[in-house]
């Protein structure tokens, strides 16, 4: 199963070549790392059910906050990110959990707004998970501007995230309630293209 989230594009994500910057993408992943994996700071917030670390600093149940520190990071880029007002959907789920860290896998497609019949964010991948067969060199067919039956893939990555005590500095485990909070959303990790 894998989470929805939806991810607005700001305008100083554009480069010169109007398109989404590659380190504006990185940006637009982490910003759907922390809704995914941090809980909400206000009361009534919404959050996806993922979200059980605390977030801020101050300190959580176990005395101390924890960080949440990338180990490792890979994106593949599979076609350009035009500006658009309709969100991108970034769907997550873990590749891996282990001890102290876990590999979290994203598929960056085309948002809610753009799909013709889609839901809107807080569905599951029953209704989007698809995608459009590659056309010629890898590239994903469809007219620019044109509403797709089909998402259409940008970017696929995986980050290997280290849970970290703020207090000592050092790696610790990943608790009961993270690891039953995350194991409906376990799956294969990606397997990268290009090598």
């Amino acid at each position: 199963m894998r989470l929805h989230l939806p991810v607005a594009l700001r305008w100083g994500d554009l480069d010169a070549f109007n398109h989404v910057n590659n380190v504006s993408l990185l940006k637009i992943l982490e910003e759907a790392r922390v809704r995914a994996l941090w809980s909400p700071t206000t009361a009534g917030e919404d959050a996806p059910s993922t979200a059980v670390i605390g977030a801020g600093t101050s300190g959580d149940d176990r005395g101390g906050a924890t960080l949440t520190l990338i180990a490792r990071q890979e994106i593949e880029y599979l076609a350009p990110i035009e500006y658009r007002r309709a969100p991108l959907d970034i769907q997550l789920w873990f590749g891996a959990l282990g001890g102290a860290s876990f590999d979290l896998c994203y598929d960056v497609v085309d948002g809610p707004g753009t799909i013709e019949g889609a839901e809107s964010a807080g569905h599951t991948d029953a209704d989007v998970n698809r995608r459009v067969p590659d056309g010629p060199n890898g590239a994903i067919g469809r007219q620019a501007g044109a509403v797709a039956a089909e998402p259409r893939s940008y970017a696929r990555a995986m980050a290997t995230v280290v849970l970290v005590d703020s207090l000592t500095m050092r790696p610790r485990r990943i608790d009961a309630r993270e690891r039953a909070a995350w194991e409906p959303y376990l799956g294969e990790p990606i397997t990268f293209r290009r090598r």
